[in-house]
This record gives structure tokens, sequence and C-alpha cells, in this order.
């Protein structure tokens, strides 16, 4: 692990991990859940590694959507963070209910190079008003400008996750939020679950930059979400599912010999 980071290498992190969204090439994001994926996705090469909230809670033996103590996520995104010399951007959930201002300097603290914030009120059980979550948006741009490193700031939009109401209303509703984000000076706009190539180019349309999730298998594939204009790409928790299901099958497989030694 390394020393504390200084704001000035942090700032030059964000300023990196910004300059990445713009080419050349598509700006692709393994997701960690902790030191030691981290340190495997940046020998491979990735020039920069993101967070999974989902991964990260579920090694600390908690459920995602904010069930972890918020200062044991802060911890292992610290040492996520520490164990590689890319830049990462953490996965904060919706800010835990904290201020904008203590969400970016807690950020900024650890050396985060930027965040994702999500438009779900977990407390509240609903979407977040659209307008007020743009303030907060700003509000955190602000803070994280002040606290001496201008964060990238990934602003998902949770509709498609709540599938409230006919497609084509998702979709405008989820335009709307994306447009209000956008103008608030986030830098990347995040319609997680997003797959229909019709709707993420509509996405791209309307706001420029934007970040789909994928998976290996899936429907849709890196070069698709390229030649759809998608600047940037991650995979949530689907590595961490990939590399526990491993587990449990090396697991099963070990206890299967055991039984059979024991029954001799």
């Amino acid at each position: 692990m390394t020393n504390a980071p200084t704001i000035e290498a942090t700032a030059e992190k964000a300023s990196a991990l910004r300059a990445l969204h713009s080419g050349p090439g598509m700006l692709v994001l393994p997701n960690a859940w902790d030191a030691a994926s981290a340190r495997a996705f940046e020998a491979a090469g990735f020039p920069a590694i993101a967070t999974t909230s989902g991964g990260v809670a579920a090694s600390l033996g908690y459920q995602d959507h904010e069930g972890a103590p918020f200062e044991e996520m802060l911890a292992a995104a610290r040492r996520i963070v520490a164990a590689v010399s890319v830049p990462v951007t953490v996965d904060f959930e919706a800010g835990y209910g904290l201020a904008p201002r203590e969400v970016a300097e807690r950020l900024v603290g650890i050396g985060a190079a930027g965040m994702n914030l999500e438009d779900t009120d977990h407390r509240a059980g609903r979407l977040a008003d659209p307008e007020r979550q743009a303030e907060r948006l700003a509000a955190v741009k602000a803070a994280a400008r002040a606290a001496g490193a201008d964060l990238v700031l990934n602003a998902r939009v949770d509709v498609f996750i709540r599938r409230e109401g006919s497609t084509e209303e998702q979709l405008a509703a989820g335009l709307e939020r994306a447009r209000l984000y956008r103008q608030a000076g986030v830098d990347c706009v995040y319609p997680i679950l997003l797959a229909d190539e019709a709707m993420i180019a509509a996405f791209v349309e309307a706001v420029g930059v934007i970040n789909v999730n994928l998976r290996l298998g899936g429907s849709l594939s890196l070069e698709r979400a390229s030649a759809l204009g998608v600047r940037r790409v991650s995979y949530a928790t689907s590595i961490f599912r990939e590399a526990h299901e491993h587990v449990q099958r090396v697991a099963a497989e070990i206890a299967e010999q055991t039984a059979a030694l024991t029954a001799k």
C-alpha cells in the first residue's frame, strides 16, 4: 500500500481519468471489489479501474444498495485506491445520506479520481426528484473543486432498474434526467441496465458521454457499444459474481473429494 495521496496527485489522476473519456478509443473499466482484484486489472493493462458497490458490500458481508456501513465501504475503497497506480473511480451508491461537501471531501481524501452517484433514494425507496438530484450533483462537483480535485462524476440514471411505466415513458424520463445532470456539470451519464441499441443511441445523441454496463457473453458487445458512440463501459458486479461462482465450484469439488475420502 502507498502512503496517503496528496491533493496534487489526486487532481492529476482525476484529470487523467477525464481525458480517457475523450479517446483514443473507448474507456473500458473493470470493476474491482478488493485490492487483489484491482491489482489484477492493473496488471492486465487497464488505464483506470472502477469499484463495484455490490462486490465490495458482499465481500464485507453486507447487501448492496447502501446495506453496508458507510465507513466500511469507504475503507475498502481506500485500500483499492492505495493498491494501484492508475486512477480509480468509486461506486459511491447514492452518497449514504451525506451532504455534497462531505461526499466530495471524503473521496478526495482517499485519492479517488472519480465517483458514481445514483439517483435512487434508498431510504425513501424511490427515485430522487430529478431537479433536486441535478442540484445535488452540481454541489458535489463544486465541492470537489473546492477540495482541490475536480473529480470525474458519473451520474447514474436508475429509471431502467425501477421499470416504472412503458418503455417509451422510461426512455423519456431517463433522457430528461440525463440532460438535467449534464447541464448540472457531470462528466458522464450512466443509464444502468440499458441495453437496447436504439435507446443507447438516443442517450448518446442527447448528452454525448455515457457509460453502459456490459458483461462477458452478454447481448451487447464492446465493439457494438463503441459503434453506437458509447464513450465508457463498465462491468458492474458481473466479474465479481463470476469469480465467486468459480470459488463455489472449487469449494464444492473439494467438499466432494473430502466426503469420498471419509466414506472409505
